[in-house]
């Protein structure tokens, strides 16, 4: 993976963190209200639960964009994005069936993760 092959790797996965922050918290927060609603999920915890993953996206996506410790960013994202899918997938397992793949898509976002962590330069900054 070249240089820029990782910065574009790094700059879309930021994007993609920092566009589900903001969705999460308004035109798809129905949709995370229902599936923690079906999960029996105490109402006073949905919005701190919706808030907090938000937050944790916002980070992501953040310090993606630093460039800065970027092999712990990756290894921070597959453990997010592995125990979303694992607790989306009882929570709402129709989600693995739905259209736009709010689950499937993870499997290549997975692997774009790996190979940027596998081929970052440890002496390059990819600002």
């Amino acid at each position: 993976m070249s240089r820029i092959e990782q910065l574009l790797a790094r700059l879309s996965l930021a994007l993609l963190w920092l566009l589900t922050a903001v969705v999460s918290l308004t035109a798809g927060k129905g949709i995370g209200v229902e599936v923690l609603h079906s999960a029996s999920i105490p109402e006073p915890l949905i919005d701190p639960l919706i808030w907090a993953g938000s937050l944790l996206d916002l980070g992501i996506g953040l310090w993606l964009l630093s460039g800065r410790a970027l092999r712990w960013c990756c290894t921070l994202q597959l453990m997010v994005i592995v125990g979303y899918s694992l607790l989306l997938s009882l929570m709402a397992p129709a989600f693995w069936l739905h259209p736009f793949g709010p689950l499937s898509k993870n499997a290549p976002i997975l692997v774009l993760i790996w190979l940027l962590m596998r081929h970052h330069d440890k002496g390059a900054c990819l600002t």
